[in-house]
């Protein structure tokens, strides 16, 4: 599966939840995100971790694009799916530009921590 985006506007934060398992202590906040679309939908998106730490820097009413992750999982003969949060932004700070003499930022979402420009031709990442 790609990339995965979703864009909207947080409508609500649910509490945090927080417990211990076999693997040590966790923690997770939902959160509810109307779409941009012409006929918004509210989706109830997942951090769990630092991700957590990172969903507290936005508020209700902004608008976000968050790249997810979704996954389905079968319990007692029914179906349950996890959209999951792994990056989120403010809508429109992914700006890129063309220009020959600008480097072209955030290209794809999925090479993350290189950036391509027009001066570096020939170079190899690997």
């Amino acid at each position: 599966m790609n990339n995965l985006t979703i864009e909207g506007k947080i409508v609500q934060i649910l509490p945090l939840q927080e417990g211990n398992s076999t693997r040590g202590a966790w923690k997770k906040q939902d959160f509810i995100l109307e779409t941009t679309e012409q006929y918004p939908k509210k989706v109830c998106i997942s951090c769990w971790g630092e991700k957590v730490d990172e969903l507290q820097k936005f508020q209700p009413n902004e608008t976000l694009s968050i790249a997810i992750n979704v996954e389905s999982r079968e319990y007692n003969s029914k179906w349950y799916t996890d959209i999951k949060a792994w990056k989120m932004d403010r809508a429109g700070n992914n700006s890129s530009t063309s220009n020959a003499n600008t480097p072209i930022q955030n290209v794809s979402d999925d090479i993350v921590g290189m950036s391509f420009s027009s001066d570096d031709e020939g170079d190899l990442p690997f």
